[in-house]
């Protein structure tokens, strides 16, 4: 899985796409800020920060204050990879957001989504 493209996309381009992608299915971007602060310890200050200053997906993960321990409960399929089995762990950290979004957009309950 080598698609490190996405590790220099701006984390603001793709923020409107997740929220996009659970608005779709009738979820709220409420929903979508509460996964990031839950799976990256952001808080609603800092995550703005972030997307105002635009940073690469690689520095909004780097910069991320506390990677939720429980991340490594994520499992299942995104974008044709068991996002347990990526290596890379930048790779691994923006597939389980993007895991983490489908799951909100497909119904799932939240607290089940965050792992609780």
């Amino acid at each position: 899985m080598q698609n490190t493209r996405v590790f220099k996309m701006s984390f603001s381009s793709i923020y409107p796409l997740l929220v996009q992608k659970a608005e779709k299915k009738g979820r709220t971007k409420e929903e979508v800020d509460e996964i990031i602060f839950w799976l990256t310890g952001y808080d609603e200050a800092s995550l703005q920060q972030q997307i105002m200053n635009e940073v690469t997906m690689e520095t909004f993960f780097k910069e991320a204050p506390q990677m939720n321990p429980n991340a490594s409960l994520i499992k299942g399929v995104i974008c044709g990879y068991r996002v347990e089995e990526i290596e890379d762990e930048l790779m691994r950290q923006i597939r389980y957001l993007d895991k983490l979004v489908d799951e909100l957009a497909k119904g799932k309950e939240m607290q089940k989504i965050l792992r609780k």
